[in-house]
């Protein structure tokens, strides 16, 4: 059986089960290999490098909430009315923002209000269409096919945020809400000790059922006394204690248990918010999973993703974004609301996208019946928060949104942003087995976001 295969087969409560857990992680990491060394910046690159300005790192935790399947930037932050129906089907009227001079859609009412708390960027491109290779330029800031496997934005913050640099909470410092994002390695290089914790079940229910932690019908006593069987007849444990696998083993044991058993993991209790709470956000699996995350953001997590599927509407598209859409205008802005009142806007980054937009010419003709494909060319972001400035756009697509006419903006800048405000320099090389010297982030193709950077 080959390393890679066998270890991605293997899921963190499977690690658990095994008694491996957190402590057989770097001896994992050491099986990923690197091929060679990420490409050096050009000229040009390196001056604009060198002139940028001076950033100071003003968030502590970033929220990003990833819209798996690609949502259609025409229908969302950058409205196409005047081509007509082929591009902009029956959302003819988008709306003005609080924000003089700028419209999103007309299906984000609430958005439209909190128009002053972010900023959008009109013109990401990649020019990538498929999920795959997409979703991981968008997420590593690297271009695919350089023979490495690079780790998402999420597990370079668990790097440079986490247990090696003060973070002290029982909670993995990388959380995914609900479900891990697959079709690519959240961790790449870095290996298993940086994949997110995946929190599994459904924050809309009661109990939330965190999986590995809160098991419905399984009380704390229970648990214990499972534990304690568990340990009676594992004499391996005892009787090889000083080995060194197996007391890296127990540790990882131990460390198991402390969470299962943390206070901390009351953060995962909705039901302490309150019913009014609640419906503000929405009750449903998405507008639970923000709130769930602005909770994880007051313990202090860095790292945060609302895997936030159902966006790849090649068929009937108006029809799920009509059911998907108010429910993410609704959860997102009270989202931003809720983060500045409790003063956490400004030290908490939101980010919001995904692995492309949509094709601005709907497909109205069977089977697509009004669908939109995958489109790279011109896409957009919305950034808020932790030193982001709001009320701002940036970048431009031409009148059908085919287009990006005005300050493209790939991956590699809007991730670098982001890392900068999180203390984290773009420049600083990570480590690997091999050694080599690679780079946190490719450099800036059309620009870091400073424009839009307090």
């Amino acid at each position: 059986m080959q390393e890679r295969g066998w270890q991605a087969e293997l899921s963190r409560r499977d690690f658990l089960r095994l008694g491996l857990g957190a402590a057989a992680l770097p001896l994992l990491a050491r099986l990923d290999g690197l091929a060679m060394a990420a490409p050096a910046q050009t000229g040009a690159q390196a001056a604009a490098t060198a002139a940028a300005p001076k950033i100071t790192a003003k968030a502590n935790s970033v929220i990003q909430i990833w819209l798996w399947g690609g949502p259609s930037h025409v229908d969302t932050f950058d409205p196409k009315p005047g081509p007509g129906r082929d591009y902009c089907g029956p959302l003819d009227s988008p709306i003005d923002t609080n924000v003089p001079g700028v419209q999103i859609s007309q299906l984000l009412p609430r958005l439209a209000e909190q128009a002053d708390k972010y900023s959008i960027i009109r013109g990401m491109t990649h020019g990538i269409n498929g999920h795959e290779t997409a979703a991981y330029r968008v997420q590593t800031g690297h271009e695919p096919g350089h023979g490495l496997v690079y780790p998402g934005i999420g597990a370079i913050a668990a790097l440079f945020k986490g247990y090696d640099h003060g973070y002290k909470s029982s909670i993995p410092p990388y959380v995914v809400l609900t479900t891990p994002q697959g079709r690519f390695s959240e961790s790449g290089f870095l290996g298993p000790k940086y994949r997110p914790f995946a929190t599994g079940g459904d924050p809309n229910r009661d109990p939330f059922l965190v999986e590995g932690f809160v098991v419905q019908g399984i009380s704390s006593e229970r648990r214990e006394r499972r534990r304690q069987l568990l340990a009676s007849v594992d004499t391996l444990a005892h009787a090889a204690a000083t080995v060194p696998i197996v007391a890296e083993t127990n540790q990882a044991d131990e460390n198991a248990y402390a969470l299962i058993n943390s206070e901390e993991l009351k953060v995962f209790d909705l039901t302490t918010e309150g019913d009014a709470m609640r419906e503000q956000y929405g009750r449903n699996r998405f507008g639970q999973s923000c709130l769930m995350a602005r909770r994880l953001v007051e313990i202090g997590v860095p790292y945060i993703t609302i895997n936030y599927g159902g966006w790849d509407t090649h068929k009937r598209h108006f029809e799920t974004i009509g059911r998907m859409q108010p429910e993410m205008d609704r959860a997102m802005a009270t989202l931003l609301v809720d983060l500045e009142n409790r003063g956490l806007l400004e030290s908490t980054i939101v980010w919001w996208g995904g692995e492309f937009g949509r094709t601005p010419r709907v497909q109205w003709e069977p089977p697509w019946n009004g669908g939109r494909n995958h489109f790279g060319p011109a896409f957009c972001t919305v950034l808020a928060g932790g030193g982001f400035k709001g009320g701002c756009v940036v970048g431009a697509t031409n009148a059908t949104g085919e287009q990006v006419a005005e300050r493209p903006t790939y991956p590699e800048d809007a991730l670098g942003s982001i890392l900068m405000l999180l203390g984290i320099d773009p420049d600083a090389k990570m480590p690997n087995p091999e050694g080599i010297d690679v780079p946190v982030m490719a450099p800036p193709k059309g620009g870091r976001l400073t424009e839009i950077m307090v």
